[in-house]
């Protein structure tokens, strides 16, 4: 990672990237491994489709609070420190799964969602400060190892609950790399902060139309991911499928993710073609939607080329959203006000797609009308991709009531 930015002389870049990743599989994990056993948790507590999904809305409506407040964490405790706490909050949370009720279960998804939140908003500026000169190959990393946990989350969970006598067990392992993951980075953390920055500097930019813009893109990709990752196994178990083998079309589908998410943002920074590869990815991953609410099972093949075309539309989704921010602002601080505008947004709107969809899904007595939700999602995330385009920003983001601040592109 050679001339990767001002990583800092006391560690190197690379152990900043690793330290990255290792916080970043933590991301995901603790959400991921909850769909595969929302039949068994709805089974034990007596719960309806709405209760299951209000589980995970909550956790990720919990996320837009935590990166709304992420700038001011940042002012607080610098980003760098902020990052190790937000980890923790993550394994504070998991742990209380480990408790068999409805609301413990509600009350830990709220804190592993808070801490995600803010751990996303600090994540962007880490990379925007210590490793700029590759910044969209480093976020698609960290969202490859974002998916790695989720992918390896959703396999297993149902294997854990058999083995460890229950799914309360099986969420609340996730406890442990979230523990390592502290426990890595903040020595490093230690090493590099940088000065927090007055809190009035980093306010969040809601009258930049390019900060709108990719707010509305983060709520289209969000909305489509959030609303699978929670409902695509139940789906097919509606269909006939057993839960562990549901499990596993939900890990296919989070595997599909990791080159897309590896590749495509290194492919759009190299070519400079940002709103091609976007519009290429949430075509697919609107096709694969589209595809999974008329026909299920198509004959011969199965669910699994929607699932591939679903997981490269969001497997790519997110980490563009995030790298078209970093090449886009001027420094870390911008970078980490403008995705926490963007990222907060999204997660509003993430949060409330699987409640809705729980609810349709009890009114209607099937899953049509709750997948429509995400095609929804999709058509908001392409038209974002049109306003916002290729071209670079002429103007960088200022604070709000800057008397030099004005509108993007």
């Amino acid at each position: 990672m050679k001339g990767a930015g001002p990583a800092t002389t006391r560690v190197g870049a690379g152990v900043v990237l690793l330290g990255v990743l290792a916080v970043a599989a933590n991301l995901r994990a603790s959400l991921a491994g909850y769909p595969p056993l929302i039949e068994s948790v709805r089974d034990d507590l007596g719960v309806g489709a709405s209760a299951a999904g209000l589980v995970q809305s909550g956790a990720i409506l919990m996320m837009a609070v935590g990166s709304f407040a992420g700038p001011a964490v940042s002012a607080r405790t610098g980003r760098e420190r902020g990052l190790g706490w937000s980890v923790a909050l993550i394994a504070a949370g998991s742990l209380l799964r480990a408790l068999p009720t409805l609301a413990t279960l509600i009350v830990a998804s709220l804190l592993v969602g808070l801490g995600i939140g803010l751990a996303g908003v600090q994540l962007t500026g880490v990379v925007k400060h210590h490793l700029a000169a590759r910044a969209g190959a480093v976020t698609g990393g960290y969202v490859v190892s974002m998916m790695v946990g989720a992918t390896v989350a959703s396999a297993i969970a149902v294997p854990l609950a058999v083995g460890l006598g229950g799914w309360s067990w099986s969420m609340a392992v996730w406890t442990v790399p979230a523990v390592l993951a502290f426990v890595v980075w903040m020595p490093i953390a230690r090493r590099i902060s940088e000065p927090a920055e007055p809190a009035a500097t980093l306010a969040l930019p809601w009258r930049d139309a390019f900060a709108r813009r990719c707010a509305c893109y983060q709520a289209g990709t969000s909305t489509m991911f959030y609303g699978w990752i929670t409902w695509l196994a139940p789906y097919y178990e509606s269909q006939g499928w057993s839960a562990q083998r549901a499990g596993v079309l939900l890990a296919a589908w989070s595997i599909t993710q990791i080159p897309a998410a590896l590749l495509v943002p290194a492919l759009a920074e190299r070519h400079r073609r940002w709103r091609f590869w976007a519009t290429t990815t949430v075509t697919c991953g609107i096709a694969g939607t589209v595809g999974a609410m008329l026909l299920p099972e198509p004959p011969g093949v199965g669910p699994w080329g929607w699932a591939v075309l679903m997981g490269v539309g969001m497997g790519a989704g997110f980490p563009l959203g995030l790298a078209v921010i970093a090449w886009r602002t001027p420094d870390g601080h911008a970078s980490a006000t403008v995705s926490g505008l963007a990222l907060g947004v999204g997660y509003v709107a993430a949060g409330l797609a699987p409640l809705l969809m729980g609810l349709l899904i009890d009114l209607t007595g099937g899953y049509r009308a709750a997948i429509a939700v995400l095609v929804a999602g999709g058509l908001l995330q392409a038209g974002s991709i049109w306003r916002i385009g290729d071209e670079p920003r002429p103007a960088a983001v200022r604070p709000p009531g800057d008397p030099a601040s004005r509108p993007g592109p």
